[in-house]
């Protein structure tokens, strides 16, 4: 008997993978642009953030080499440019808390209540009706909204309607146009969230029982949380950094704010007056700006990374 052999080739051996075709390893141009044009996007993000600081930094050492910072955080009276100068940003803190505090006491029910809404009980076709007219609201300038709230919140409602005794400005007013401004950013942020909770956790609630109104608050509610905290602070952010509506309805005196009734200058606000004035370059009362941007700066990046914190800790992978 004889046999013949055959010699196997080079894609038969044991062990070796067939040849790959020549035209999948060609290099795919498209993706390189893309790849270049996301990594500048990202570069460039770095880059600002870092020239955002040197420019808030910079002067803020001239103010500091001049104020302490125990004085700056502590003090209780601020006039950068009255006669006898007192650099206490406490007032400024005060109006800017209360202005934010019922900022979100208006904008997180009605954002979350808005939420529910479109996520789990309108129709897809009132949902597209919906929502772009919620987000039309963000669109609205802001100095718009700053008019809004000094003549008709502050002069009607609360003094003609509601008989308060306010003056001619007051946080409340400003606190509440600036709510129904971030309401669209609560909002859609947290539909998206709440429209991402796979289909799947609704149909086994529905299995056990439970009502809609129960699926939303105990299953689909805090299968979303990370996003709805999201959300939050980002309407947080944005109430704190908010200047146009404060400068314009909140005031312009600089005083320790103890009742929504008062006005009051926030950090914001005192920037946009301060910025327009006529302090010298280089003087301790133009670095005041500066200082005060810094720590704006430095509050909402703290709530920030409290934030991503947060959510990191509590979010839900599906």
């Amino acid at each position: 008997m004889s046999s013949v052999a055959t010699k196997a080739g080079p894609s038969e051996r044991v062990g070796r993978p067939p040849a790959i075709p020549q035209f999948a390893g060609r290099p795919r141009y498209g993706e390189k642009v893309i790849r270049f044009v996301l990594r500048i996007a990202a570069i460039l993000t770095v880059v600002i953030t870092v020239g955002i600081l040197i420019a808030l930094i910079v002067p803020s050492l001239g103010f500091f080499s001049q104020v302490s910072v125990g004085e700056f955080l502590f003090g209780t009276r601020w006039a950068p440019r009255f006669a006898e100068a007192s650099f206490g940003v406490i007032p400024l803190i005060t109006a800017t808390l209360w202005t934010t505090t019922i900022a979100l006491l208006v904008a997180i029910p009605l954002g979350l209540g808005a939420a529910i809404l479109l996520a789990e009980y309108a129709s897809s076709k009132a949902r597209k009706t919906l929502k772009p007219i919620l987000e039309i609201l963000a669109g609205v300038p802001t100095v718009v909204y700053g008019l809004f709230a000094l003549q008709f919140v502050q002069a009607t409602v609360l003094r003609d309607w509601l008989q308060l005794d306010t003056g001619a400005f007051s946080v409340l007013a400003a606190g509440l146009v600036m709510g129904v401004m971030i309401v669209p950013t609560i909002a859609s942020i947290s539909e998206d969230a709440m429209s991402a909770v796979p289909s799947a956790l609704r149909q086994g609630s529905a299995a056990l029982g439970a009502n809609r109104m129960q699926t939303t608050m105990r299953v689909v509610f805090p299968a979303a949380l990370s996003g709805i905290v999201a959300a939050i602070v980002l309407g947080i952010s944005r109430a704190i950094g908010e200047t146009m509506i404060v400068a314009i309805a909140a005031g312009s005196q600089a005083r320790i704010v103890t009742g929504p009734l008062e006005q009051g200058q926030t950090m914001t606000g005192f920037i946009a007056n301060a910025a327009l004035g006529d302090s010298r370059v280089g003087s301790i009362e133009y670095d005041t700006l500066f200082a005060v941007g810094l720590l704006l700066f430095g509050i909402t990046l703290i709530i920030n990374a409290i934030s991503i914190r947060f959510v990191r800790r509590f979010r839900e992978a599906y």
